[in-house]
């Protein structure tokens, strides 16, 4: 049973996925599995600054993490049910996207 909390932490979780650059930045963690702060930019299409800020709210809300080395840090995707959860969505959005084509 989920309680008020629990759902809020959900609701909270779902609005940090709610966003096409957090999501273009999870699928190149997803693809590469760890990638600097540079890298993500250029992979998400975004500046440095943008992609650090989003990375910042996706390490804050549980979803990748950060190790340094030296003055780079890198990230990470640290649920492993993100994959899970990224594909079922993808999966439901391209069978609409067949159904509304046909």
């Amino acid at each position: 049973m989920l309680t008020d909390d629990l759902i809020e932490e959900a609701a909270h979780r779902f609005a940090l996925l709610a966003d096409p650059t957090r999501l273009r930045i999870l699928r190149a963690l997803m693809e590469q599995h760890e990638l600097s702060v540079g890298q993500v930019a250029e992979a998400a299409g975004t500046s440095r600054f943008n992609a650090s800020a989003h990375l910042n709210r996706l390490a804050l809300g549980g979803f990748v993490n950060r190790r340094a080395a030296g003055t780079t840090h890198y990230y990470r995707v640290s649920d492993d049910n993100l994959p899970h959860v990224c594909d079922w969505v993808c999966e439901a959005v391209k069978r609409k996207a067949r159904s509304i084509a046909s």
